[in-house]
């Protein structure tokens, strides 16, 4: 049976609007941020959102939140189901690994690209985001941390391309792929695994050794599809 889902009880965090900015742009903004937050594979349960009750706290009429429903149904993300609210679009196990799959195609070229386009410091900012880690053993306490750091580290890579197009790419792709990783993340010992593979990456960028680069972050993205594979239930 479907739960319907009010806004701050379950992570959609979102922020009411100014008054000047309570339009269809905005509170589509404002609702795929919020969106983009949730734990989407964090249960299997349908995720139903209410119009009313986003409304209220946007600050925004629901002509606007309507009209960036709509564009987020256009881009997969949600579907409006008659008499029942706003379904959050959860993908099947295929498509999952479909989406991981090509992640891993665009994420190896920007790291290829990067070799020869990011400086020097800008690689070596790549480990910021884990300094304050002990990666060889993560406390339970601090899971959520570490995989939003995860997930930093990869859009970082991303952007060191320079592509603003793989870039735009991969955020059609961010939703999904940026859920599964946290839902799996600390199965099987891969954060673990994943923090010697980030490592490897950063260590080819920095050689400037772009086959290297490409073939790392491209092994380490398809890892997780394998993962996916054998060891997660979407159904």
């Amino acid at each position: 049976m479907s739960k319907r889902w009010q806004s701050g009880e379950h992570g959609l965090a979102i922020e009411r609007l100014p008054a000047k900015e309570s339009f269809k742009s905005k509170a589509y903004a404002a609702l795929k941020e919020a969106i983009t937050s949730m734990n989407i594979y964090g249960s299997n349960e349908p995720l139903l959102l209410d119009e009313r009750d986003i409304s209220e706290r946007l600050g925004a009429s629901r002509t606007p939140i309507r009209e960036a429903v709509a564009m987020l149904e256009q881009e997969g993300l949600l579907r409006a189901v008659p008499r029942r609210g706003i379904l959050v679009v959860r993908r099947t196990k295929a498509e999952i690994i479909e989406m991981i799959e090509a992640w891993a195609a665009l994420e190896s070229m920007a790291a290829r690209l990067a070799t020869q386009r990011a400086s020097d410091e800008a690689i070596a900012g790549l480990r910021v985001y884990f300094k304050e880690f002990d990666l060889s053993r993560i406390e339970r306490e601090r899971w959520d941390e570490y995989s939003s750091a995860n997930i930093n580290f990869h859009q970082a890579l991303i952007r060191l391309s320079g592509s603003s197009l793989l870039a735009a790419m991969t955020d059609n792709l961010f939703l999904h792929v940026r859920a599964i990783r946290h839902r799996t993340i600390f199965e099987l010992d891969r954060a673990q695994r994943s923090a010697a593979d980030h490592e490897e990456i950063i260590q080819a960028l920095e050689a400037r050794d772009a086959d290297r680069a490409e073939r790392l972050v491209r092994d380490h993205t398809l890892k997780l599809a394998r993962h996916v594979e054998s060891h997660v239930d979407l159904d």
